[in-house]
């Protein structure tokens, strides 16, 4: 199973982690980056969202109701 993690570096920005999880135990973790903006931020979710899918095309076409 895999999740995002985001956590709050020392120097006041987001950092945003991919973990890996076998049962109860983080067995590896991918670091994305960290950004200090919102929108930086935004674009490094979506980044880590893209490791997780990897390859995988999606069921559904949700991008018309994720639009602001």
């Amino acid at each position: 199973m895999a999740y995002i993690r985001k956590f709050k570096t020392t120097s006041g920005a987001t950092g945003v982690q991919v973990c890996y999880k076998e049962g109860t135990k983080v067995v590896k973790t991918v670091h994305v980056g960290s950004a200090s903006s919102e929108v930086a931020l935004e674009k490094l979710l979506r980044k880590a969202q893209g490791i997780i899918n990897g390859d995988k095309k999606p069921l559904f076409n949700l991008d018309k109701f994720n639009k602001k």
